[in-house]
């Protein structure tokens, strides 16, 4: 048995029982998923989500895609392919790591997926529109996405001046935070407050963070009155 004596670990808080970063996005029409993590079954289970219309992701990197096998269970029940919205790079390893789910010969109760490239071209999956923001991880590109007053970035440590133009004017800003110490490619706590401060959006909400980062009860005192961390099962409305 492994055994942890990190203190984010052993927590009895439920906000300190994370799993790893996704967003469900739900209109009155229209209901789909950014990124299907490698929890990905066990999060739609949990928010009983019966209705999912399309997959948009951020990024190729494993903990963003590695759950797209699960998405059969709704093409059984929805009798459709689940159409997925990402840019070339990630259409290329979804392509490469669900090979089986592309091949000519369609073996029975293999994932159906109709795949959609997109770029920073504002687009709209049913009646929610979308505006792609070009964010850097290290030295790769990652879309973080504008939905109204509605804005989601994750896995970026770097936004060029005319990209944050596009997150200025949002209502609910949710961002990545990592850990108070410097890393290659992630925003830090304080590198995310800066930007979170820059761009003036209303409600500031920070994810994508590690268990270095410490208690969400210990680093919520720490922070700014609009700004909080974000917990598994919080619900936004923007």
């Amino acid at each position: 048995m492994i055994g942890c004596d990190c203190e984010v670990c052993i927590s009895i808080d439920s906000k300190d029982n994370r799993l790893r970063s996704s967003i469900l996005v739900q209109s009155p029409d229209t209901s789909f998923v950014v990124d299907t993590t490698p929890d990905f079954r066990y999060q739609m289970l949990r928010t009983q989500t019966r209705k999912l219309d399309a997959v948009l992701f951020t990024h190729p990197h494993k903990d963003h895609i590695a759950g797209l096998d699960d998405i059969r269970a709704y093409n059984y029940f929805q009798q459709k392919p689940m159409q997925l919205y990402a840019n070339q790079l990630t259409d290329e390893a979804i392509r490469r790591d669900f090979y089986y789910a592309f091949n000519d010969a369609k073996y029975p109760g293999i994932p159906q997926l109709i795949n959609n490239i997109i770029d920073e071209t504002a687009f709209s999956i049913g009646d929610v529109n979308i505006q792609p923001i070009l964010v850097w991880h290290l030295k790769m590109p990652v879309y973080g996405y504008r939905m109204g007053n509605f804005t989601y970035i994750t896995d970026a440590n770097r936004i060029d001046a005319e990209e944050r133009e596009k997150i200025k004017g949002s209502k609910v800003l949710v961002v990545n935070a990592l850990r108070t110490e410097k890393h290659i490619s992630h925003f830090t706590l304080d590198e995310a407050i800066e930007l979170a401060l820059e761009v003036e959006a209303e409600q500031v909400y920070f994810t994508h963070i590690s268990h270095q980062l410490g208690r969400h009860e210990d680093v919520s005192k720490k922070l700014p009155q609009h700004i909080r961390l974000a917990f598994d099962g919080l619900q936004i409305s923007a």
